[in-house]
C-alpha cells in the first residue's frame, strides 16, 4: 500500500514537473514560438489550414498559452491527479508468480495414474433431439 502511495506521490510530481519541460522543449516558450521547432512547424500547419491565421482555442493557441502563462491551478491539480493515477498503476504493479514446475517422477506421493486426466464417456443425445439422417 505505501508503495502505491509513493509511486502516485512520484507520478503526481513527475507530471507537473514534465509538462513545461516538455512544451518548452517543443518550443512553446514564454517569449513565443521558438523559431525552427516543433511548435513553429504546428503554428504554420494550424495558419495555412485556417487562411492565415491560428484560430483562438486551438491546439496551438492553447499550447502557447500555456508556455507562455503556464496552467491554471485547476490544470495543475488536474495533471498532478492524472499523472497520480498513472504512477499508481505502473508503480503498483506486480508480475505474476510463474506457478513452480510439477514434481518429477518418484516424487512423494507420486503413484502411477495419480495425475492422469479423467475422461468422461460422450452422452447421449436428449430425448427431445431428434437424429439426424
Amino acid at each position: 500500500m505505501i508503495k502505491k502511495a509513493a509511486a502516485a506521490a512520484v507520478g503526481g510530481a513527475v507530471a507537473l514537473g514534465a509538462a513545461p519541460l516538455v512544451l518548452g522543449a517543443a518550443g512553446f516558450t514564454g517569449a513565443g514560438i521558438a523559431a525552427s521547432s516543433l511548435a513553429a512547424k504546428m503554428m504554420s500547419a494550424a495558419a495555412i489550414a485556417h487562411g492565415g491565421g491560428v484560430p483562438a482555442g486551438s491546439l496551438v493557441a492553447v499550447l502557447q498559452s500555456v508556455g507562455a502563462a503556464g496552467l491554471s491551478t485547476s490544470s495543475n491539480v488536474l495533471l498532478a491527479s492524472a499523472g497520480a493515477v498513472l504512477g499508481a498503476l505502473l508503480g503498483g504493479s506486480k508480475k505474476a508468480a510463474l506457478p513452480s514446475p510439477p514434481a518429477g517422477p518418484g516424487a512423494e506421493g507420486d503413484q502411477p495414474g495419480e495425475n492422469a486426466p479423467q475422461v468422461n464417456p460422450p452422452k447421449p443425445p436428449l430425448s427431445s433431439e431428434k437424429p439426424q439422417k
